[in-house]
């Protein structure tokens, strides 16, 4: 579904992607992990075409987003939800406004009908009440703005989400209920979504494979289990912020 195959970005004299090769296959969740500042939503952003790599491919339903015409890419995008790191949510608009922006169909989105009823399905599936709709974003939780800038995502029913950071600056508590609603839209939507982020518990609990990027590349990939058996010092080294790594075992864990 995703194929990106030596993908290398660099500005000015920083390097932040150096061949990156990966594939998502269809109706999986990968999240992708690492450092700050190694280029994970640069990545994001390529496959969805907002910037060009200086080396490499991005394939996406056998479409080569780089080589597509304006009038194509927009189409691909269409099929694509996102999920930006900060919720950006447009603030001189309502909770209502900010979804039906997620409508990728112009006739659906003139359509006030068919927009209240997407909206408000949307909500529903984050689990926001309906009265919800009237509000602007400042007068909004944290989580709440999250889940906001997730229906949107999904409300033009695409076949794949990339979420960047749906986590970041939340509690652990609406971190928690943000992973759980990402694993149950995906499993209910049955969409291929990319998860950007650096809290690696909430990482394995939501996805089916996870990759490791560290130095503009892909140091590992594989399933939790995997990474948690791994013997990479890459891998044990990362890990160790968020877990407890057996010297005992190979990949023991204690949590």
């Amino acid at each position: 579904m995703i194929e990106i195959t030596d993908l290398a970005k660099h500005f000015g004299a920083q390097v932040v992607l150096d061949g990156v090769t990966l594939s998502v296959k269809e109706g999986e969740t990968m999240a992708l992990l690492g450092p700050s500042g190694t280029g994970k939503s640069v990545l994001l952003k390529t496959i969805i075409g907002l910037i060009r790599p200086d080396r490499g491919r991005v394939v996406v339903d056998d479409l080569d987003v780089a080589t597509l015409s304006r009038k194509a890419l927009s189409r691909l995008r269409g099929t694509i939800g996102y999920v930006f790191q900060n919720g950006a949510l447009f603030d001189s608009m309502n909770v209502f406004e900010n979804v039906r922006l997620g409508l990728t169909d112009p006739d659906q989105f003139k359509d006030l009908d068919f927009a209240r009823s997407r909206v408000a399905d949307c909500l529903a599936l984050v689990n926001l009440p309906a009265e919800t709709t009237g509000k602007m974003p400042s007068e909004l939780s944290g989580g709440m703005r999250k889940r906001v800038g997730i229906a949107r995502a999904i409300a033009g029913r695409p076949k794949y989400v990339l979420y960047d950071e749906p986590t970041s600056g939340l509690d652990p508590v609406n971190a928690d209920i943000i992973d759980a609603l990402v694993k149950r839209l995906d499993t209910e939507l049955g969409v291929t979504s990319i998860m950007v982020t650096h809290d690696v518990r909430g990482a394995f609990r939501t996805a089916d494979r996870v990759a490791l990027l560290t130095q503009g590349r892909i140091a590992a990939i594989g399933t939790p289990d995997d990474f948690l058996a791994s013997e990479d010092p890459a891998v044990r080294a990362f890990l160790q912020r968020d877990f407890e790594l057996s010297s005992t075992s190979s990949g023991g864990v204690d949590r």
